[in-house]
């Protein structure tokens, strides 16, 4: 089982201090360091100093969204990060939802097409291929690198949760990469990508299943349960992910929330967190590093190949907080 970290979840890092937290990283035994991609800083300038001043800890995008660049271009940084880093990187990506569509001025409709068309150009071209594509959602004419790839299958994960995304996963990528979902919808998740892998003759055992757990620690359990509080209220009110934790029985509680947010602001959301809500989530508030590793094995039990977990600080010392976490952490 590897256990890996993600920096800047809530973009409350400075970046000049993520290439040492990586290191220190790397010397307690995490197995990937893992940017996300929304309007916080900006993951692939992340991975490519982390890549510089690491040796053997992975590099992973979670997620690149497919609005942000062309398949083109997707493909020419993940062959550069995985040149720089020497066969360390791990690329995960998704669809994203119609709020950030928006902030780059894109359609947001028929994901599944776009997805499926997306990945098959920036395969091909990854691989050093000449591309010609012409979809119904994306077009490619005659693009190829002017270089020779390093011949490396670069992993593929898809960010996924509704069944047919998971299938299309299971269908065409190495794995899914899982956020804000319980054991019970993992479970769920899991089982849609295996059938998805089946159907198109791949061997599902072959896949990898990373799910994403938030932890923030703190001897006052109530501080690190503030600091994940503002995390949960910004999914809560995200599109997409409402369908997620109504499926997981919080679709009054996420109703109520919304509205509370349309009335009155973010702060009157994340007041109506309930113990019930906070408690059945993937996050992780403790009072010891030992705690959030006990905490991990539901996780492990339903199926996770693998586990990220992003660490929130509840201090204004984000990176020396952050920087005590890793440095207590041991192999599991």
């Amino acid at each position: 089982m590897k256990i890996d970290i993600e920096f800047n979840s809530g973009a409350a890092l400075p970046m000049d201090a993520i290439p040492e937290l990586a290191r220190l990283a790397e010397k307690h035994g995490f197995g990937c360091c893992w940017a996300g991609e929304a309007n916080n800083k900006d993951p692939s300038i992340m991975l490519a100093a982390i890549a510089a001043v690491t040796s053997r800890i992975q590099i992973g995008s979670a997620i690149y969204h497919i609005l942000g660049r062309t398949p083109a271009t997707l493909a020419l940084q993940a062959v550069g990060l995985e040149e720089l880093s020497r066969g360390r990187f791990l690329l995960g990506i998704g669809t994203s939802n119609p709020t950030i569509a928006r902030w780059h001025g894109m359609p947001f409709d028929h994901p599944l097409g776009r997805t499926s068309e997306y990945i098959e150009i920036t395969q091909r071209a990854m691989r050093g291929e000449k591309v010609d594509f012409d979809g119904k959602y994306y077009s490619c004419s005659a693009f190829r690198m002017p270089f020779k790839p390093s011949g490396r299958k670069i992993p593929f994960y898809l960010a996924a949760f509704g069944p047919q995304m998971c299938r299309l996963a299971g269908k065409i990528t190495d794995g899914v990469f899982v956020n804000m979902a319980n054991p019970t919808e993992v479970r769920r998740i899991i089982d849609e990508v295996r059938h998805g892998a089946q159907e198109a003759g791949k061997d599902a055992a072959a896949l990898e299943f990373i799910v994403k757990v938030r932890c923030s620690v703190a001897a006052d359990r109530g501080a690190a349960r503030e600091a994940l509080g503002r995390v949960l209220t910004f999914y809560s009110l995200a599109d997409f992910y409402k369908e997620l934790l109504g499926r997981m029985g919080f679709a009054d509680e996420i109703d109520a929330m919304r509205a509370a947010w349309k009335a009155s602001g973010f702060h009157a959301a994340r007041a109506l967190i309930s113990e019930r809500l906070f408690g059945s989530v993937p996050m992780l508030a403790a009072t010891s590093v030992e705690e959030v590793r006990e905490r991990l094995q539901p996780y492990i039990d339903a199926g996770a190949t693998r586990i990220c977990i992003p660490y929130i600080p509840n201090s204004d010392d984000v990176v020396g907080e952050t920087s005590r976490f890793i440095a207590s952490w041991n192999d599991l």
